[in-house]
């Protein structure tokens, strides 16, 4: 997940992204090593411990912060799942993409107005919310899936992060204002498909997604009710047929944290049968 601009060096007294600096820490000497006993050593893991405990207190800060801009609390509870699953994203330097094989693009003057894809049918982890904003929507939505992958599942083990994050979104018949329910999804990577883990929190659901034919168009930026209808919009005109792939609902793929100010995402339009 994306910290933004924001530090960990915790030195001086500034804030920076909704973190908070701590107390700047005072210069050791070897001289001063020598002259201390073992009992006036520190003890390297209560150091530890408390660099893990602070680390996880800035980063349910910096969340914190980011949901207070989209009027979503972030509990207490979420800091370990938010620190568990921030250290294994960064530790990995690609995250399992779902699957797909291209069948064919389509670009005008070096921009990419859409693609067409093959997806297998696959399992994933679905959570319905219905909140006053899109984007109080997916916030809460991907807190709950957070909680899923990160040991809330029958392994108790963190399951791994894949993207994209997905949220199936509705439309009215006049294609111009969105559903306050929509659904947000995770899809399990490889290892965990044969046999998904079962969730903890009732509100989350495993499904078998079938096989689909989607088209797919990229943007960047936030995700707002505004922006995701103008994409909309814009792949209903690129495409040759756009009402064989507009049946009430599409989807808003996010490569990004939500926390990310400049989201990398996708519309999927799927092909109707």
């Amino acid at each position: 997940m994306s910290q933004g601009g924001c530090r960990l060096n915790g030195g001086g007294d500034s804030q920076e992204g909704g973190w908070q600096s701590g107390p700047r820490r005072g210069v050791i000497t070897v001289e001063d090593l020598d002259s201390f006993s073992e009992d006036q050593l520190p003890d390297s893991s209560e150091e530890n411990d408390a660099m893990e405990e602070e680390e996880e207190e800035r980063l349910l800060h910096y969340w914190q912060d980011i949901g207070r801009v989209h009027q979503v609390n972030v509990p207490q509870e979420m800091a370990a799942p938010i620190q568990q699953l921030t250290t294994n994203v960064e530790n990995t330097q690609d995250r399992e993409k779902v699957p797909f094989t291209l069948i064919t693009r389509k670009e005008k003057c070096g921009e990419t107005l859409y693609e067409k894809r093959h997806y297998e049918k696959a399992n994933w982890a679905c959570v319905v919310v219905q909140e006053p904003t899109y984007e109080q929507s997916i916030c809460l939505g991907f807190m709950k899936l957070m909680r899923y992958i990160c040991q809330q599942n029958s392994s108790g083990e963190y399951l791994g992060m894949t993207i994209p994050i997905v949220t199936v979104v509705r439309v009215d018949d006049s294609r111009s204002v969105l559903s306050r329910e929509v659904t947000v999804a995770y899809y399990l990577p490889r290892q965990h498909q044969v046999q998904p883990p079962r969730p903890q929190d009732p509100s989350v659901v495993v499904q078998e997604w079938p096989a689909t034919i989607i088209y797919s168009r990229p943007f960047r930026g936030v995700t707002n009710e505004l922006s995701i209808l103008n994409q909309f919009h814009t792949l209903a005109e690129v495409l040759e047929s756009p009402d064989l792939h507009l049946r009430g609902s599409f989807i808003v793929a996010g490569y990004s944290s939500p926390a990310a100010a400049n989201r990398c995402n996708e519309i999927w339009f799927l092909e109707q049968p």
